[in-house]
């Protein structure tokens, strides 16, 4: 399933649609560019959420300090046992690439659809 398809049971989930992006965010997401973010999410769905059974699984994902850790919880890819409830991708076996991509996809899709537009805030080029 793709992000769009998944939206509307996301909105529906009282929890999973509280979840917004601040202003900081924003401009964060804005400053540091998709391909930038979408690295980063890799990063931290292989080193979090990929292994078979990740270190204090259920609690392994921070409520702030990144808007990747915010789209988490809103797309339910926050820990092993939503991936299971929301994705059923079951727990037990360490992530494929391919089931690493799509939940890189479903957090990208969430921040993208949250995000709006990010032309307000300037953005650093990156000099090297």
């Amino acid at each position: 399933m793709s992000y769009e398809e998944m939206k509307e049971r996301f909105a529906a989930s009282a929890f999973r649609s509280r979840f917004k992006l601040t202003c900081a965010e924003r401009a964060y997401l804005a400053d540091r560019g998709w391909e930038v973010i979408r690295g980063q999410a890799a990063r931290i769905v292989l080193e979090r959420l990929a292994p078979a059974f990740p270190l204090n699984d259920g609690r392994q994902t921070p409520m702030r300090n990144h808007p990747v850790f915010k789209a988490q919880h809103a797309t339910a890819t926050c820990c092993r046992g939503c991936l299971a409830k929301w994705h059923h991708i079951a727990p037990g076996h360490a992530l494929s690439e391919a089931e690493q991509t799509y939940v890189v996809e479903m957090i990208l899709g969430w921040l993208r659809d949250h995000a709006g537009d990010l032309s307000e805030f300037p953005r650093t080029p990156d000099l090297f």
